[in-house]
């Protein structure tokens, strides 16, 4: 039931009004001046407040303010016996809903209520997504309880009160855009905007462009002034994404913009000048990178003030099955299917595998996975073949399933990390795991490695 809080210092007009709503289906309370009205504010919440504009101890367009100030989502209507302009766009400045005359305007109050109540319900609920929205995207929304993201979540809120830099490592699909956007949701400048570009998904000209903007008749196919996302992102964070694939002379101008806050779009030649936090991202090891003459060594001591690695899926077991829960749920959802878990076997795979795509793979495989299963639970037979095979099966001569935290799942794991490093050379994977070859043979036949 919707509540009313009528504050009018005329008792018998009040309790007029009360009765009048109150047959409408509203909860009615009544307060006789600003004092009382404000307390009653203070102990419940209310849809509307209808306020009469001259009351004892105050007047009611002053009133408007603190009560919005309270209550956000509390819509105001105000009641004076004598309407004048000045009066009304002063109420309406100061928040309120609607301002009407007494007497003159009795008719409109119920339909006014109603549309009162509904921009409150609105209002209210763009409240619950934001609330929402603010989880999901800072530091709370990020699902796992193991050591290694703890750490790496504890260096994060640490730095996002500040402006500093922050260059984000860590292997592909290991959630360096979520770090990255909860590191601006929990910074000064959460509320300007988060603009986020991936450098890897342009050619150098375009990325240029994208990055900087450009004037009319700069290149072919520029028919007018285009803004860059670095001027998007003026007063907010850019997140440049994948920054070790950035060609050099571009390279350049970012060290530019990070050393004086200005770039200089294309086509053009007075600099433009930005506000903006960089926060940048890479799975290459960008001192290698220097070494070969691919990346810059002076931007990187200026992108890496505050470095922070991100641990694979692998080396965070233990955030697995929360993962898989929440991409089950995720999926189930958006399919329509009413799958509530998985079996044991099932997350047991999951915790075998070595996941070279990390909680992206892992995502995409909890999506196939809900999408072929037939029944309220999710079984092995909807993984993929490759995960299947780490099934034990004696029929078949299959490896054993290991425990998550058994010494030989970890050298079976490290195994296969390593093969996959070695594009499956087995003479340079025993040379790097400095065992026989024999002996790297052996191991392969024994957990049944491909």
């Amino acid at each position: 039931m919707k509540k009313i809080l009528i504050i009018d210092d005329e008792e018998k007009l009040r309790s007029l009004m009360a009765r009048i709503i109150g047959l409408e289906g509203f909860e009615v309370v009544e307060a006789g001046d600003c004092k009382s009205g404000l307390k009653k504010l203070e102990q419940q919440l209310f849809d509307v407040v209808l306020c009469d504009v001259k009351l004892p101890d105050g007047n009611g367009v002053d009133l408007t303010i603190a009560i919005k100030e309270k209550s956000p989502q509390t819509e105001v209507i105000l009641l004076t016996a004598y309407g004048n302009i000045p009066d009304g766009v002063q109420a309406i400045k100061n928040g309120a809903f609607d301002y009407i005359v007494k007497g003159d305007d009795n008719n409109k109050i119920i339909p006014l209520l109603h549309r009162a109540i509904e921009k409150s319900n609105l209002t209210q609920r763009i409240a619950q997504l934001e609330a929402k929205l603010d989880t999901k995207l800072s530091f709370d929304g990020i699902i796992g309880s193991s050591k290694s993201l703890q750490q790496s979540i504890e260096l994060a809120r640490k730095v996002a009160p500040t402006d500093t830099t922050v260059l984000l490592t860590g292997e592909t699909g290991t959630g360096k855009e979520v770090f990255a956007s909860a590191i601006h949701q929990s910074s000064l400048r959460k509320n300007q905007p988060f603009v986020a570009i991936n450098c890897s998904a342009f050619s150098h000209d375009l990325l240029e462009s994208e990055m900087f903007g450009h004037i009319a008749g700069s290149f072919t196919g520029a028919s007018k002034d285009k803004k860059g996302l670095f001027e998007e992102a003026n007063n907010g964070t850019i997140f440049l994404d994948e920054v070790g694939e950035m060609a050099l002379d571009l390279q350049a101008k970012l060290l530019r913009v990070i050393e004086n806050g200005e770039f200089i779009k294309v086509g053009e030649s007075k600099p433009t000048k930005v506000n903006v936090r960089i926060i940048a991202a890479t799975n290459r090891d960008l001192a290698k990178e220097i070494e070969a003459g691919h990346f810059r060594q002076d931007l990187f001591y200026r992108l890496s003030v505050f470095q922070i690695q991100l641990p694979a899926l692998r080396e965070r077991v233990a955030d697995i099955e929360p993962l898989a829960n929440h991409f089950l749920h995720f999926f189930a959802l958006k399919t329509n299917k009413k799958i509530k878990s998985f079996s044991g076997e099932f997350i047991q795979l999951l915790k075998l595998h070595t996941w070279p795509g990390n909680i992206r793979e892992l995502k995409n495989v909890l999506e196939r996975s809900v999408i072929l299963e037939t029944e309220n639970i999710l079984t092995t037979d909807c993984l993929p073949l490759e995960i299947q095979q780490l099934k034990a099966s004696e029929t078949t001569g299959e490896a054993p399933v290991l425990s998550a935290f058994s010494l030989a799942s970890a050298e079976k794991i490290h195994i296969q990390k390593v093969l996959n490093y070695t594009n499956h050379n087995k003479t340079e994977t025993a040379k790097l795991l400095n065992i026989a070859l024999t002996t790297l043979y052996r191991k392969l036949e024994e957990y049944k490695i491909s």
